[in-house]
């Protein structure tokens, strides 16, 4: 095995300006090693896991991290910044740099070498070791832990070896008996659990931040990495004598439920790293009030990160719930459709297939289709109603937000009911977790008497307060939707194209889908099928515009952008509007306006046409399931021209401007030598 850093990784003159630079600058000295098989494909997977958080980190650090399939073997490149590179950190620009390549199926080994550096990174003479090298080689060492960080000191206590070593030891971490231990009654003691998206840096820095912090604050304090290597459960007897549980995290715990009734801080992992001593304190004032509640909403991440204002909350809330129906849309739709397909429309008066099926028969497969998607559909406001509670509040609004759904449902308030059931669950939850319990009571609390008292107090609610006036509203929008013709319907057509086409696929794209699977759910009406038909229509279009555009006009886009059109058709064709993405985040100023044009196009045209959809998914693939099925598709054409021929012409005229000329050469030279660097430029 090749030594994970040597010198001709290091680079102690980087020169990059940002941090995109940066990145490719230490990638390139990977691939020259054959570390790394595509530097493209390496940088946008380092891209995406810098999109998730900023892997910038206080005391002039940048990290940047990822797994990729395009990594030979774990490599780690180190640049030192004499003008320092922005990676989103609080204080400022970082000046010590690290990329980590880690291959897609790393072994455990070299994951815990990785971890080590993590730790290293906490410790200052190392940091300031590394600023005062003036060689690559002893930079090299220091990183690998071969060479002291200073003439007097011995190399720093956890080594980065090139071979394999042992998974972070549990050693060091206190037992129970020790922590109960004669004379150790006064200490205060506290668990914690770490963990990042991708488990290799973060983790483990907010670990040795937060071990580092109890020492000094005089707690005892046992971190549970969860990293990428898998992790190791702590003792179940150090979690019942800890006094209180922080949670530094950016993807959802691990059998949270061990950690259930006591005082809780839950935050972002960043924060363990950058603020331990403000967590510490902050858990220890908790579980002097008796407060066991979990501090921020966790299932969802970042729903409850601090800053965050209410109206943020609530979109993250309803698309918790939103992202856990959509499979119930797909399936139970589809099958309906396919039921639909083959035994035509009069197969929702078939007999149940318990009563009766024959095998060989077509009408008996199209009506077990149907029942099988219809009970499917069942589950939609159920879902939706659950899952917003669940984001809310986390297990405990499950059952209150799943009861309400299905009260929701009894009383035919429909989609609109399901969203009002799942706030109410989950606020109802969390006002009852802000109760003070004695201890006795706190293991039974999340499994028995929460489930209880907040499903009482939703059915009370929706049955006898707002279900009636929420029903009302539901059937009066219905009516609204059937009775839309002409201008109305038109109008409505483009404005779900415009919602369709704004962030493609985000939080307002699911608002308009939600909203004509909501109205599909609540009965397959004339109106309801033409909305469904116009927001399929137009969240088709981004992507196939795309795809159009790159053939049109390839000489308009980087060599990536034109592989991503490729498969953009069959994204476009599939009706998934996120296709469109990596073009809109390149150049989000000429590609969504241009986007939100054809998707105006295309809905308003749906609308005018009367097209109808009985399906809630599945794009040009349930044609024969459309009403006016070629005017449809006409519809999605137009806009999908529109679109691309914006998209043309804004970027012609970037491209016309001096300022592009340099991209354009240096785009046809990367072309020509496939591993440099490339860069466009963007207004």
């Amino acid at each position: 095995m090749s030594e994970m850093i040597t010198a001709e990784l290091v680079d102690l003159d980087l020169s990059a300006e940002t941090k995109e630079a940066a990145a490719r600058s230490l990638a390139e000295r990977m691939v020259a090693l054959g570390r790394v098989t595509d530097i493209d494909g390496f940088l946008a997977d380092v891209a995406a896991r810098e999109a998730q958080m900023p892997t910038g980190l206080d005391g002039g650090i940048g990290i940047p991290h990822c797994r990729s399939v395009h990594v030979t073997e774990p490599t780690l490149a180190f640049g030192r910044s004499a003008r320092g590179v922005d990676f989103g950190a609080p204080d400022g620009p970082a000046d010590l740099i690290f990329l980590i390549a880690a291959p897609a199926g790393a072994d455990e080994d070299h994951l815990t070498i990785l971890s080590s550096l993590a730790r290293q990174l906490m410790d200052a003479e190392f940091t300031a070791a590394l600023r005062a090298v003036a060689d690559a080689g002893r930079a090299a060492a220091l990183i690998r832990g071969e060479a002291p960080v200073s003439d007097e000191e011995p190399a720093a206590s956890e080594p980065v070896a090139s071979g394999p070593v042992a998974s972070e030891p549990a050693a060091s971490e206190p037992t129970a008996s020790e922590l109960a231990a004669p004379g150790a009654a006064e200490v205060f003691k506290i668990v914690a659990v770490t963990s990042c998206p991708t488990g290799i840096a973060h983790t483990y820095m907010a670990a040795e931040s937060l071990e580092n912090a109890g020492r000094e604050a005089g707690v005892e304090l046992v971190v549970e990495t969860q990293g990428s290597a898998g992790f190791t459960r702590l003792d179940p007897a150090v979690i019942a004598a800890a006094d209180a549980v922080i949670f530094a995290h950016d993807v959802p715990v691990r059998d949270k439920d061990r950690f259930a009734g006591k005082p809780t801080v839950d935050v972002g992992v960043k924060a363990g790293i950058n603020r331990p001593a403000e967590l510490i304190a902050e858990v220890r004032a908790k579980a002097a009030r008796g407060d066991v509640s979990s501090g921020a909403p966790t299932p969802v991440e970042a729903a409850g990160d601090e800053g965050d204002g209410y109206g943020t909350k609530l979109r993250k809330w309803l698309m918790s719930g939103v992202s856990y129906m959509v499979p119930f849309v797909a399936a139970g739709g589809l099958l309906i459709a396919l039921g639909f397909a083959i035994g035509g429309y009069e197969i929702n008066t078939a007999k149940s297939v318990v009563d009766h099926f024959v095998w060989t028969e077509a009408a008996s497969w199209a009506a077990l289709f149907f029942q099988v998607g219809g009970l499917a559909f069942g589950f939609l406001v159920p879902v939706l109603a659950g899952y917003i509670a669940y984001g809310m509040a986390d297990r405990p609004g499950l059952v209150p937000g799943f009861v309400g759904g299905a009260v929701a449902v009894t009383i035919n308030a429909g989609f609109l009911g399901g969203l009002a059931a799942g706030l109410i669950a989950g606020a109802t939850v969390m006002a009852i977790q802000k109760v003070k319990i004695p201890a006795v009571l706190r293991g039974i609390m999340p499994v028995v008497v929460i489930p209880l008292i907040s499903s009482a107090v939703v059915g009370f609610l929706m049955f006898l307060v707002v279900g009636e006036p929420i029903a009302s509203l539901q059937s009066g929008l219905t009516n609204w939707l059937e009775s839309l013709d002409g201008s109305n319907a038109i109008i409505l057509g483009v404005i779900l194209g415009l919602m369709m086409c704004f962030d493609l696929g985000g939080p307002l794209n699911k608002v308009a889908y939600a909203f004509a699977v909501g109205g599909l759910g609540a009965g397959a009406t004339d109106g309801n099928l033409k909305v469904m038909a116009a927001v399929m229509a137009a969240g088709m279009v981004p992507p196939l515009a795309m795809a159009l555009a790159t053939t049109v006009r390839g000489k308009l886009f980087t060599k990536t952008e034109r592989e991503n059109g490729k498969a953009a058709w069959v994204l476009g064709a599939s009706f998934i509007t996120e296709g469109a993405i990596p073009f809109a985040a390149a150049d989000p100023l000429r590609v969504i306006p241009a986007s939100m044009a054809g998707g105006a196009v295309t809905g308003g045209l749906s609308m005018a046409f009367g097209a109808t959809l009985q399906a809630p998914h599945g794009g040009i693939f349930v044609v024969p399931l459309i009403g006016q099925p070629l005017l449809y598709l006409v519809a999605v054409v137009a806009g999908t021209c529109v679109s691309a021929g914006l998209v043309i012409l804004l970027k012609g005229m970037r491209k016309e401007s001096p300022a592009a000329v340099p991209a354009q050469r240096q785009e046809s030279a990367a072309e020509v030598t496939p591993a440099a660097g490339k860069e466009t430029v963007s207004v």
